[in-house]
């Protein structure tokens, strides 16, 4: 009888203990993807979220495999702090807390940046450590900040007071620097100079903007070209504008990000405020006549039908955002609502899959395109539409992020 009832009570111990095993085996696999694949969760957290199951290591955004400072981890913590101003999900703030404690010394110095590059690229992820700063006020992130203020300060210019995209890219403006480097610096000089000496620091951003408008703008189209060589010795520039050849979606898209971000900070009686504003509207006004009927945008912008050119995510949600924050900060009328909505519903529709776990992939992203280097991107078409295509780049997943919130999604 004893026997038996040992063997009952084992029996029942047993399937107790597998019962407890299995819920905690579910409750560690819900810990990793539940939150993802909640009905109730916003594409911009599930895409936010999704991105820290790719990379656990956000000093390794990018695919990378050893850390970097850079701006492709700028651009998506930013994204994500907004979505834990939101949302409140401790996960993403940690996320870019690690960031930030990894990558800033304890002496304000900063993980693998030469400030002696005068990259402009280099200055993005300011943004995720003006954040940290905000909200944590460790002296290390201060000092990392004036660093990046020190290099502004520094950056060699053309002739006219444009900065050189890189030092080793001598006399060249592209349309990327001015997102990588002026909100940023427009946030560091309102928030830790006097007023006098910000509105130097407004004038110089602005001066960037107002070089882009006067030698990248073509004035037939409404549409700007990827970069601009001073000097005119560059082999993909022509050799009497100095412009490169085309009108690449992404590069639009770095400078629309960067005329809304900046106008969130830039004071409302500064006087070259209007006149940003101006340069948005002239922007919306172009970027919508080359939607496609998807809602999506091309890789060559005004080249829909030539062959090889393709729908590109990146680039798309970079007009989504800024068609949709110009639209909600009242800096853009409201009839543009109706091309970010249509954007955004492209993106999802083009671009877009969900594995079975929740995670959320963003497809057809080009990698990387520039101008120039070693080996050398010569700006023609082939260039552009031949660089490799891949899914989830941080440079599609941070501004998707971004234009989700802006609209609600």
């Amino acid at each position: 009888m004893m026997n038996k009832l040992s063997v009952a009570i084992v029996l029942t111990l047993g399937l107790f203990l597998s019962c407890k095993d299995q819920k905690k085996q579910i409750e560690t696999e819900e810990s990793v993807s539940e939150q993802i694949v909640a009905d109730t969760l916003k594409w911009s957290e599930r895409m936010a979220l999704s991105e820290i199951e790719r990379f656990p290591d956000p000093t390794l955004l990018d695919f990378r495999e050893k850390p970097r400072w850079s701006y492709t981890n700028g651009l998506v913590l930013q994204a994500m702090s907004r979505v834990y101003e939101q949302t409140h999900n401790q996960k993403l703030y940690d996320y870019i807390y690690d960031y930030g404690n990894r990558m800033i010394h304890e002496d304000g110095s900063i993980e693998t940046y030469k400030i002696s590059n005068y990259n402009l690229d280099m200055i993005k992820s300011g943004d995720a450590i003006y954040y940290l700063y905000q909200n944590k006020q460790e002296p290390r992130f201060k000092q990392a900040m004036d660093t990046l203020h020190k290099q502004l300060e520094g950056q060699p210019t053309t002739s006219e007071g444009g900065y050189w995209h890189k030092k080793v890219y001598p006399f060249q403006m592209w349309l990327d620097g001015v997102y990588m480097a002026e909100p940023f610096h427009t946030k560091y000089a309102k928030t830790f100079m006097s007023p006098e000496e910000a509105k130097k620091v407004y004038d110089k951003i602005m001066l960037q903007f107002d070089l882009i408008e006067k030698h990248s703008r073509d004035s037939e189209t409404g549409l700007y070209y990827h970069g601009w060589d001073e000097s005119k010795e560059q082999k993909w520039a022509n050799k009497e504008t100095g412009l490169s050849q085309h009108f690449w979606s992404r590069g639009m898209g770095w400078y629309g990000m960067a005329m809304v971000d900046v106008l969130d900070v830039l004071p409302e009686d500064y006087e070259g405020r209007d006149r940003l504003l101006t340069y948005l509207n002239q922007y919306a006004e172009a970027i919508v006549k080359y939607q496609d009927e998807s809602g999506a945008w091309y890789q060559v912008l005004n080249l829909p039908d030539r062959e090889g050119n393709y729908l590109e995510a990146t680039g798309t949600s970079m007009f989504t955002y800024t068609l949709a924050k110009g639209v909600n900060k009242g800096y853009l009328p409201e009839s543009f609502k109706a091309y970010a909505d249509k954007g955004f519903q492209g993106i999802l529709d083009t671009f877009i899959t969900v594995e079975d776990s929740g995670v959320v992939n963003l497809n057809q992203c080009c990698s990387v395109a520039g101008l120039g280097g070693n080996p050398y991107r010569d700006g023609t078409f082939e260039y552009y539409i031949g660089e490799k295509i891949r899914s989830n780049d941080p440079k599609g997943t941070g501004p998707f992020i971004m234009a989700a919130l802006e609209l609600g999604k």
